[in-house]
């Protein structure tokens, strides 16, 4: 269980990556900390997007059209505005803010995520979060598959002093839990931090570790070392737990915290497909270039 922590102890960090503004898509901006010339990926993770906070006028047409994915797991997380989903599956989903969605690519599929119908009429705010996790090579050629999560599904829970609140994504903090039916188990956290509040995080044994942060600053490990907006703090070994914490004359925080067990395995991409040697790559690509990934169909 999570709980506040007088003194520091876990996990020391091993490094800051900022987020690197980075043009994506149709007139979308996101934030990009890895993959970067820092860092390739930080296995079992491959990507960490901050889509916006970007304004989208009325009638404008912002967002990712439809492209492909292989070999991995995507989840994308709204914190402000919507997006829509429609992939080569037959699939459709609404997000709106809190709400998250998980997709496997497994051996390929073609999707689009745009603004919400009511943002690209009338316009308004969009930001949200993407993660892509990478699935082992026996996992690579499964069937793709989707779902969504409400917000009104994801727990939250606050520390005993009120100070430290967390919505649970994936893992557990602060006595609550949840999971996302991804092939790999990782751990999500979206904590909200007010001026004084520490936090002392459990992590399952053999995880990668890393926070990125939302709003505001906070310090991490049992280094103290600090980290300011899209700026993403990697946590060192993978083993123990991790600290975080607002100092009194701080201001309120943001972050998420992100963990998930290394695959340890070899990774090959190009663009959207990620496998384990370049032969796969050349293969899923000839599959897209074929038609085999399929196409999104007009309702």
């Amino acid at each position: 269980m999570s709980h506040p922590a007088a003194t520091p102890a876990g996990r020391s960090t091993a490094g800051v990556l900022p987020g690197i503004e980075t043009p994506e898509g149709e007139g979308i901006t996101v934030y990009r900390p890895f993959p970067s010339h820092a860092a390739r990926e930080l296995d079992p993770f491959l990507l960490l997007d901050r889509l916006g906070p970007v304004t989208i006028a009325p009638g404008a047409g912002a967002g990712v059209p439809p492209h492909p994915h292989a070999g991995f797991e995507v989840v994308s997380y709204v914190l402000e505005g919507g997006l829509e989903h429609r992939d080569s599956a037959g699939n459709h989903g609404r997000l709106g803010p809190g709400d998250v969605q998980w997709m496997t690519a497994g051996s390929g599929i073609v999707h689009s995520e745009m603004p919400a119908e009511d943002l690209r009429a009338h316009g308004g705010t969009l930001e949200a979060i993407q993660l892509w996790i990478n699935l082992p090579g026996r996992d690579k050629q499964m069937p793709p598959r989707y779902g969504d999560v409400p917000t009104a599904n994801i727990p939250v829970a606050t520390s005993a002093d009120g100070l430290a609140t967390v919505r649970v994504i994936a893992g557990e903090a602060l006595g609550a839990s949840a999971t996302l039916p991804l092939r790999t188990a990782i751990t999500y956290l979206h904590w909200t931090l007010e001026p004084g509040a520490a936090v002392t995080q459990p992590l399952p044994s053999g995880t990668e570790a890393m926070a990125y942060v939302l709003h505001g600053a906070a310090r991490f490990g049992s280094d103290a070392a600090t980290a300011t907006r899209d700026q993403l703090i990697r946590f060192a070994g993978e083993d123990g737990p991790v600290t975080f914490s607002v100092p009194p004359d701080g201001a309120r925080t943001e972050l998420l915290l992100l963990a998930g067990p290394p695959t340890g395995e070899p990774v090959a991409r190009s663009g959207p497909f990620v496998m384990n040697t370049m032969a796969e790559i050349r293969a899923v690509i000839e599959k897209y270039r074929a038609g085999a990934l399929g196409e999104i169909r007009p309702e």
